[in-house]
């Protein structure tokens, strides 16, 4: 099968915080990353949403990596998009290139 993604995915665990953009339903989870890359992640979770639901993530860099990124703001209050789920995770992608301006 043909790869499709754009962009190259990087297993990495970084912590995040996922807040459900949905006025009926305020849920956040704080989960880790499996993999990512700069149009998305993947994060394991049991928590299952529909396609399209709408996300704020913030990226919590621990200290010793801090020094590799240029703007950390882009960590913060990321948006993006439920684009697959699976029983063990979610598919999320960025309606921005979040990771890479940060780089």
């Amino acid at each position: 099968m043909k790869e499709r993604r754009k962009h190259d995915r990087f297993t990495y665990h970084l912590p995040v915080r996922i807040r459900v953009v949905d006025s009926d339903n305020e849920k956040v989870l704080d989960l880790v990353t499996k993999d990512m890359s700069t149009s998305g992640i993947y994060v394991a979770t049991l928590t299952s949403f529909p396609k399209g639901t709408r996300f704020i993530l913030d990226f919590t860099l621990p200290t010793d990596d801090l020094k590799g990124f240029k703007n950390l703001e882009s960590l913060k209050n990321c948006t993006g998009s439920l684009v697959r789920s699976t029983d063990f995770g979610i598919a999320i992608q960025f309606d921005k290139e979040c990771l890479g301006e940060s780089l």
